[in-house]
């Protein structure tokens, strides 16, 4: 429940597969809306970042209690100890709407304090902010890592390294962005059109990485164990065995 078959090891590859070579944004392109509207300035770029890494990582850990231990298939079982027989009832149709509800108080928690410790940076995001509770790549990082079946250290791991690795794509495109509206840009790429371009060339380079697994558990040694069995089986042939 709480490692898995997981080691640190597996932990550490989970994480630089998360932000490398399943970026959440130049491989998936999920939470482009915000990407394109606040990465002129790397600053602002910066701060929405930050800010969507701690609601990721909050509100992916709170989704998982959330599927544990409400929505998911015989996860109320445990009213069983308080004389409650719940075991067949699946919560699963209010899942989305638990989750949706779970990102968006905490954004509202968020905007309260940068409200009051960080004035200047939440009026430079204005709207763009509260669109955090909508930012499709904060459901979608959180509904991975459900189907995934994570356990919760990994889980944890995994949505923080997603929001990290979201916070990378916008901070190197607003950097660019910075360098190219000093440059003599073609007319009609000028804005908009060279920010996509770009972007592209981006998501081209992280896709390289694509293939690479370094997140697979290791704890368990799945491949051993099957080995073993059929070394010992006794219906496997000395042809079998040698192959073996």
């Amino acid at each position: 429940m709480w490692m898995g078959n997981y080691e640190f090891i597996n932990l550490f590859g989970l994480l630089l597969q998360s932000i490398f070579i399943e970026n959440f944004l130049l491989a998936n392109f999920l939470g482009m809306c915000t990407y394109l509207a606040c990465s002129t300035k790397l600053k602002t770029a910066n701060g929405l970042g930050a800010a969507v890494v701690f609601v990721l990582t909050i509100s992916g850990i709170l989704n998982w209690c959330v599927h544990t231990f409400i929505t998911a298939d015989g996860a109320l079982s445990y009213l069983s100890y308080f004389g409650i027989d719940a075991k067949h009832i699946s919560l699963n149709f209010l899942e989305f709407l638990i989750f949706i509800s779970v990102i968006a108080g905490f954004v509202q928690v968020l905007e309260i304090v940068m409200e009051q410790f960080t004035p200047a940076l939440y009026t430079t995001l204005g709207i763009y902010l509260p669109l955090i509770t909508v930012n499709c790549a904060i459901l979608g990082a959180c509904l991975f890592s459900v189907t995934r079946e994570y356990p919760f250290i990994p889980n944890a791991v995994y949505v923080f390294g997603t929001g990290v690795g979201w916070w990378l794509a916008i901070a190197l495109i607003a950097a660019i962005r910075e360098q190219l509206a000093s440059q003599n840009v073609i007319p009609a790429l000028r804005g908009m059109g060279i920010t996509f371009v770009m972007s592209g060339l981006m998501s081209m380079a992280f896709m390289g990485f694509t293939g690479i697994k370094l997140a697979n558990p290791t704890g368990g040694h799945p491949a051993a164990d099957h080995i073993q069995e059929n070394e010992t089986s006794p219906s496997s042939t000395p042809l079998e065995k040698e192959i073996i």
